[in-house]
């Protein structure tokens, strides 16, 4: 007996939380479509590990499709949004908060392409889609030891793209519906993810319209 009191209590606890965390997703689903339906245009987020092509990606989008790109490592460094300096990653440590600060006002207006190497630290909000670019180690091993990489920070980055660990980012920081993996490895696929996300727009404006 006491055996079937302890399951029917704990499967009425694991409902229940079922049914929070069910509630709590659907508010969430509920104040990022608000948020959304506010913008004229929308919000594109490209990440992905270093040397992916992020930005080769992001300057040519910018100019195919009109939308403003935001490099966070500019912003950053003209608004001077770094904590401290790392000398293993020999690279400074970005002030998260002081960097959503200044980016806030210009998120809400639409219309950016945001390029970054992390994403969980951005509000849901603020992309009404998240592309993650994906390379195979040989190309990428390649592009950041042309950067200079070496040692723990090369090994590190290697790593991390083989363990998919942005896309895992990508997937818990957002729904799943709008977080797309691309292929990031020559030209023609350069070409190819261009074409799509200016498509995937043209589909999103006139969606808007019809609303």
């Amino acid at each position: 007996v006491s055996c079937l009191t302890f399951s029917s209590i704990s499967a009425t606890v694991t409902f229940r939380s079922l049914g929070l965390h069910i509630e709590h997703n659907h508010e969430r689903n509920l104040r990022n479509r608000l948020n959304m339906a506010q913008r004229s245009l929308p919000n594109i987020l490209i990440t992905g590990t270093p040397g992916v092509g992020k930005s080769t990606l992001c300057e040519q989008l910018a100019e195919t499709t009109g939308l403003e790109w935001l490099e966070i490592g500019k912003i950053a460094k003209e608004n001077d949004c770094f904590e401290e300096y790392d000398p293993i990653y020999e690279c400074p440590v970005l002030n998260e908060d002081k960097l959503l600060d200044e980016l806030e006002d210009r998120m809400s207006e639409g219309g950016k392409i945001v390029d970054y190497h992390g994403c969980d630290f951005f509000p849901e909000r603020w992309f009404d889609i998240v592309f993650v670019l994906r390379t195979n180690n040989t190309h990428l091993y390649d592009r950041l030891t042309n950067r200079g990489y070496t040692g723990k920070k090369l090994e590190d980055n290697i790593q991390c793209e083989i363990f998919q660990m942005l896309l895992e980012e990508a997937m818990e920081s957002y729904t799943h519906e709008i977080v797309h993996e691309l292929q990031s490895n020559t030209p023609d696929e350069m070409e190819n993810n261009i074409e799509r996300i200016a498509e995937w727009l043209k589909q999103w404006k006139q969606g808007r319209a019809q609303v």
